[in-house]
């Protein structure tokens, strides 16, 4: 291993190292004792002094709705955006399987204990203990609130509320309301969020867009937002700013995302200061509706829990991938997941079920329409569990992802068994913050996917749910009071400097992609970003792949604000300009996410480098090297489109309470 191979990045001038980052909020002693002891130090707010205090909140899903609901209750003024038309419209609606809790209530050796081990050894060993042994803790607490709320999670016969297994466990945690428990949950959001409107704590702005974070003396201050009606630019000011706008998956075009979903609110965090964290982080859902064509402008999921009762397979030769299914007899068939990962078999966590769905596939044992050169699809096969439970049980548990199949398939899965292929889902990276959910800017904090904080390199399925009310119920209200106590700050005039500078920022920026003219759609320029992100930044990369992805963004990013064409006008209903605004930010997070994953020459989780694997094709981290968080500096670039050189700040990984072994579902 050369220097040069060590230090690609480096050698070719893409990035420069900086200081070390630490986590210096999670107090010292047992991890088990650590937020219970955070609660007791950080400072109070009392129930007066809330009434002065203003919060600003970007995001209305599970993270963002729970949390200007509990802000509000509390008594602090608090203003939450979002940019659908209804906060029940927040992409947490597209949940389907389930939440994570650790109540062993079927009484199989769960604990907070096993959920923080699964959950850190899912992540592949590259997240914070820390935050993840909280997020265990109060998983348990998340339910109790939830069915308060009269959220209708699965029950027993007797009652009781059931539970099922998700990938990458050996017990049943997961709650779950058929295969829409994201809506359900939403909803009991909403509706504590609704509440505190009507009582006045709470003022809500729909079609609102953040674009641009206020910081002035060092502190995050307020936000400048376009009214996505009128088009009207609108400064908000307050003592402490939230983001949870969720994550970036959409950089690759075609994802499971909302079509809505995007970057901008974090990586104008980003370019204020807010350290950008393990970028390349990706997770590539095993379960989703293959592609169908070039037509296509987003991708579908199908839930992970379908795993529970449905088996993967692909024929064991070639010759029959053209066949029916249901006339390829058993000793015909490679249940591939079962075969190589006995003690989990189809429940192995999503990152592992991706790649082998791709290995199967490169070996022309896929199935389905051809793509391109090879036939991308699987089959997720119930006839089993049919057999065994009867259809109207299966129904029960996952009847409305069966209808949705064949709304969009056109195929009865009771009958035929679905086809699936692994799609772009989350993102695990985020913007970078400490115990207390903080930034590296004051008074910036961020909640859900928005942050990096408990996923490490792979997310389980189930645990999404859970950091965003835990982040929003829980965490956040205790922590944000230790920042609030030290306000009101002094007041912020509408005309200052950082104001102004924000403001400013915003309408050249909106002049600027108006003035373009250009012949290209924005559109077309997303769907090559995707396109190039997905090949060499997708479910496996390479040094080679990473350098030729990033000049070929650049080219792209200059190629855009030259020849990108953007109808309409600035003050007035005009998504195309919505759309231009986020795919430029995009194109500026795409070259980082390959920087990032380029200067990581280890695989873990999501992050697969071809350069870095076991002699049976497993991902092989390198400890020695690469225990560590990659948090990225704003490389200072002047101008649209200048990024500048990107800085690179490590944040140590200490495992004190787990040992550090390689993974394996075998």
């Amino acid at each position: 291993m050369t220097d040069t191979t060590v230090n690609a990045g480096i050698a070719h001038g893409l990035y420069a190292e900086g200081e070390p980052v630490a986590d210096t909020k999670a107090p010292a002693g047992p991890i088990s004792q650590k937020w219970t002891q955070r609660q007791f130090d950080a400072a109070l707010v009392n129930p007066a002094n809330r009434r002065k205090l203003d919060v600003i909140i970007v995001g209305t899903g599970l993270a963002g709705g729970s949390a200007a609901a509990t802000l509000g209750e509390a008594g602090y003024n608090v203003k939450v955006f979002c940019f659908q038309d209804s906060p029940r419209r927040a992409h947490s609606i597209a949940a389907q399987g389930g939440i994570n809790a650790a109540k062993n209530y079927k009484e199989d050796g769960d604990s907070v204990y096993r959920l923080f081990y699964d959950t850190v050894k899912g992540g592949d060993y590259r997240s914070r203990e820390t935050n993840v042994y909280r997020l265990a803790e109060v998983s348990a607490n998340i339910i109790d609130q939830c069915v308060a709320q009269g959220v209708p999670f699965a029950r027993e016969y007797g009652g009781l509320l059931d539970n099922r297994s998700f990938g990458g466990v050996q017990v049943s945690r997961t709650f779950y309301a058929r295969g829409q428990t994201g809506q359900q949950l939403l909803i009991g959001a909403y509706q504590a969020l609704e509440r505190q409107v009507a009582a006045g704590t709470v003022t809500q702005y729909t079609r609102h867009e953040m674009l641009e974070l206020v910081v002035a003396d060092g502190r995050a201050r307020g936000i400048v937002v376009r009214d996505l009606v009128t088009g009207e630019i609108e400064t908000h000011l307050a003592d402490a700013v939230v983001l949870g706008s969720g994550g970036y998956g959409n950089v690759f075009f075609l994802s499971t995302n909302a079509m809505g979903s995007n970057v901008t609110a974090t990586w104008r965090a980003h370019r204020k200061g807010a350290y950008m964290a393990n970028p390349c982080y990706t997770q590539i859902h095993p379960t989703c509706i293959p592609v169908s064509g070039e037509h296509q402008s987003k991708l579908t999921l199908m839930s992970e829990s379908l795993r529970n009762d449905g088996r993967i397979w692909v024929p064991k030769s070639r010759e029959d991938c053209d066949k029916d299914p249901r006339q390829i007899p058993e000793e015909d068939r490679d249940y591939y997941l079962e075969r190589i990962y006995p003690s989990f078999g189809n429940l192995v966590p999503r990152d592992i079920a991706s790649r082998q769905a791709k290995n199967v596939c490169d070996e022309g044992r896929g199935v389905g329409p051809m793509v391109g050169d090879f036939r991308r699809g699987v089959y997720l096969d119930f006839a089993d569990a049919i057999g065994r439970l009867g259809k109207a049980a299966v129904e029960a548990k996952y009847g409305n992802l069966f209808d949705m199949y064949q709304r969009i398939t056109g195929e009865n899965p009771y009958e035929v068994p679905m086809r699936i292929y692994p799609a772009v889902h989350y993102v695990m990276g985020g913007l970078w913050v400490d115990y207390d959910l903080q930034s590296t800017i004051p008074g910036l904090f961020v909640i859900g996917e928005a942050n990096f904080s408990d996923h490490g390199a792979n997310r389980l399925g189930a645990s999404a749910l859970m950091q965003g009310l835990a982040d929003g119920y829980f965490v956040l209200p205790n922590t944000i009071r230790d920042y609030l106590a030290k306000g009101p700050f002094e007041p912020l005039a509408p005309d200052s400097p950082a104001v102004a500078e924000a403001q400013r920022s915003v309408e050249e920026r909106t002049a600027r992609l108006l003035e373009i003219n250009g012949e290209r759609s924005v559109d077309s320029f997303h769907k090559e970003l995707g396109a190039v992100m997905w090949e060499y930044c997708g479910m496996e990369r390479t040094e080679e792949g990473l350098l030729k992805a990033i000049d070929l963004i650049r080219g792209l990013r200059e190629e855009f604000w030259r020849n990108v064409r953007v109808l309409g006008a600035a003050d007035t209903l005009n998504q195309s300009l919505e759309k231009a605004g986020r795919v430029a930010d995009f194109l500026e997070l795409g070259e980082l996410m390959c920087i990032d994953a380029l200067h990581r020459r280890e695989s873990c989780g999501g992050h697969f480098r071809a350069e870095s694997q076991t002699e049976d094709g497993e991902a092989m981290r390198h400890d020695d090297q690469f225990l560590y968080v990659a948090a990225w500096e704003f490389g200072g670039g002047e101008g649209l489109g200048d990024t500048g050189q990107p800085v690179l700040h490590k944040e140590d990984l200490a495992y004190e309470a787990i040992e550090l072994k390689q993974r394996s579902y075998k």
